[in-house]
């Protein structure tokens, strides 16, 4: 990849990953088993973790034909690459050159939730549930490192989903999502 274009965008606009896109020749299957997916995927996996949150959703797409990749998924790899290569010198830095500065932890995850929900305001509780218990662990973790003396603010949880904020704010008014309380609700 040292001498290939350098990406803009880790992945373009409009571009569709689907099961159809792999191998379904003999031929095509014999050479994708000799292109590196899973060990460029794992790759730019330990850089997404470090410091390149923005690659999660394009990753997250491509990393689930693994199992089968075909060309097209190959090339949105390599897309992503590109990206990286362009962008090799820029990089998320957690807090400054002398103390550790908490405004600057970002936690991020894109996946498929673990359990179906029954209306879309449950899926975004469950999501912000989720996202809850990662903060009180982060806090949880700094406090333990040591690096800071005490962190007693108050963790900002941002949920854009106009159903959730009406939900949270006044619980009784929504019968139907009950369940939701006893299951999610951070009390």
């Amino acid at each position: 990849m040292e001498e290939s274009k350098r990406g803009f965008l880790p992945m373009r606009h409009g571009i569709s990953l689907s099961k159809e896109m792999c191998p379904s020749t003999p031929q095509e299957r014999e050479r994708m088993i000799k292109i590196p997916y899973a060990l460029a995927i794992e790759s730019i996996i330990h850089v997404m973790l470090c410091t390149r949150p923005d690659v999660s959703y394009t990753l997250s797409m491509t990393s689930r034909y693994q199992v089968d990749p075909g060309e097209g998924h190959w090339v949105a790899v390599k897309n992503i690459l590109k990206y990286l290569r362009r962008i090799k010198d820029t990089f998320l830095m957690y807090g400054g050159e002398e103390e550790l500065s908490i405004k600057g932890v970002v936690s991020w995850k894109s996946s498929k939730q673990d359990i179906v929900a029954d209306y879309t305001i449950e899926a975004e509780y469950i999501a912000a549930s989720d996202a809850a218990k990662e903060a009180v662990w982060i806090k949880n973790f700094i406090s333990v490192l040591g690096v800071v003396l005490s962190i007693s603010n108050a963790i900002d949880l941002i949920c854009d989903n106009n159903e959730v904020i009406a939900q949270e704010k006044e619980p009784r008014s929504h019968q139907r999502f009950k369940h939701i309380l006893r299951r999610y609700h951070l009390i």
